[in-house]
């Protein structure tokens, strides 16, 4: 059984996001990589960021102890109302071990613990089966797709999961 710990955030994380958000193959659901000076700025909200409302952690794997990825929630506007959102990005040399999983299952528990919104949502693009995959094995509800724009001026297709939080 994979086995994962998160991490908060921490200033000495910008190394890994730069290998996470910096590299084209890693984002290539994303719509491409950051500059540096995005990855600057994200880094620096990444830092100042508000336990309850939003958090970031960095996963690391227990086996390895090495840092593998990104998980974290975030609140959001969505459709009327206040809702979580998380994302989730692993290290290619980490991918396909389940260590998104474990990570995603424990920040939606992360999450629930706050009692703050009743709904986590994911928004993987209709594209990246490995995060639909997730978002169904985890036991979010697949609510439809609609069309985003992330980064800006760059407009993709996502799929809209939800997982009650207070079920």
């Amino acid at each position: 059984m994979v086995t994962v710990r998160l991490e908060p955030w921490s200033t000495d994380d910008l190394p890994l996001l730069r290998r996470l958000l910096g590299d084209p193959a890693m984002t290539e659901h994303l719509g491409g990589p950051e500059s540096e000076e995005q990855l600057v700025e994200r880094q620096a909200r990444y830092e100042s960021l508000e336990p309850g409302r939003a958090q970031m952690f960095k996963i690391v794997d227990e086996e390895t102890g090495e840092a593998a990825g990104s998980v974290g929630y975030w609140e959001k506007e969505w459709r009327g109302e206040t809702v979580y959102e998380t994302g989730w990005s692993v290290l290619s040399e980490h991918q396909g071990r389940g260590l998104a999983s474990a990570a995603t299952r424990l920040v939606a528990d992360e999450a629930r613990r706050q009692r703050r919104h009743r709904y986590l949502h994911a928004f993987p693009s209709v594209e990246n089966g490995a995060s639909n995959a997730i978002c169904r094995k985890l036991g979010f509800e697949l609510l439809g797709d609609s069309e985003f724009e992330y980064p800006k001026g760059h407009f993709m297709r996502c799929n809209d999961w939800r997982l009650d939080l207070f079920a």
